[in-house]
């Protein structure tokens, strides 16, 4: 079979590395040019130093490719804003396929530019709409770990108001540096953030209504800065009058055919999922307060891991291909 012809742009970041990272060992891809103004002329390597002897490509700022149909699918690893800014800018072929990894796509009101209309690509979620489409408005990291965690409930029709806290590692603030990425600031801290008002709780509310139409769902979000540097972990607190045998029963139906996300009775944590594109999650009861725990890599699948397990499904591949990586347990 030949393999998937790939060009990434914005290649020199932290969801643009991981990317690169995971596609150079994909069996069914080939990274055909990797978009970067900024570095333009110098080798992979020499940014992602990590990469040392595994690729010979170099960063270009030429964007031929995502004009003449040569490449089959064009990665935005751009921050918010700019994939809608450059897609604006740069004629694309109509024949190649987009999956863009920033937040300007996922909102139904904002899900098209032009001619391509975008499909929120939350697999656990869409997956039978992302095996159709031409173009991907990939998840947010905070999004796809509290969904995961609320999708069955949702499915049953048994959310309302729900309490939510969720700590993420410094990468999820990108490669940018300021006062609250800087190690110094880090290292022993943390620290709420967007209190209320995240960004990720637009594309939440969505899908939840996707599932749950008929009763209105309140999600109280608070997110801190933790002193780590990959992984997400999340607590959703509600009401639910379900004991938790027959919810652990609901939540293993609902994932018992995908493939990433895991549901255990035992307690959860980071390493479990750091480096790898699980999602797992963890129910525990008091009376008639349940909590979901859930956990996963905010740049594998928070990002660029989940963007190549929304390729393989655009492509037809297994959907674990490419992405039946190793935990960093210890």
């Amino acid at each position: 079979m030949e393999k998937i012809k790939v060009g990434i742009i914005g290649g020199a970041g932290y969801t643009g590395g991981e990317l690169i990272r995971i596609l150079l060992n994909h069996p069914g891809a080939s990274i055909s040019f990797i978009h970067s103004r900024s570095n333009a002329g110098k080798s992979i390597e020499s940014i992602h130093q990590d990469l040392i002897g595994e690729s010979a490509l170099h960063f270009t700022d030429d964007t031929n490719g995502i004009t003449d149909g040569s490449i089959d699918v064009l990665f935005l690893c751009l921050g918010h804003g700019e994939s809608n800014k450059f897609l604006t800018e740069n004629k694309i072929s109509g024949i190649t396929k987009v999956i863009d990894l920033a937040n300007d796509f996922r909102l139904a009101a904002h899900s098209s530019i032009g001619a391509r209309q975008f499909v929120y690509g939350l697999p656990e979620l869409n997956k039978e709409e992302i095996k159709t489409a031409q173009n991907i408005a990939n998840p947010g990291c905070f999004a796809t770990a509290i969904q995961l965690g609320l999708l069955p409930l949702a499915k049953a029709g048994l959310l309302s108001d729900i309490y939510t806290t969720g700590i993420t590692g410094s990468t999820g603030a990108g490669q940018s540096l300021s006062s609250t990425s800087h190690f110094s600031w880090r290292a022993n801290n943390i620290q709420a953030y967007k209190t209320l008002t995240h960004q990720h709780l637009g594309e939440i509310g969505e899908s939840l209504l996707q599932l749950q139409p008929i009763n209105d769902v309140d999600l109280s979000f608070v997110p801190w800065r933790g002193d780590f540097t990959r992984g997400i972990f999340i607590s959703s607190t509600l009401h639910c009058d379900l004991s938790l045998e027959e919810l652990n029963v609901l939540y293993s139906e609902f994932y018992k055919e995908q493939p990433f996300t895991v549901v255990t009775k035992e307690p959860v944590f980071l390493k479990q999922v750091v480096n790898t594109n699980k999602a797992v999650v963890q129910l525990e009861k008091a009376g008639s307060k349940l909590v979901v725990h859930s956990v996963i890599d905010n740049l594998v699948k928070g990002a660029s891991g989940q963007a190549v397990q929304n390729m393989n499904l655009l492509f037809g591949l297994e959907e674990t291909s490419g992405l039946k990586l190793k935990a960093s347990y210890f």
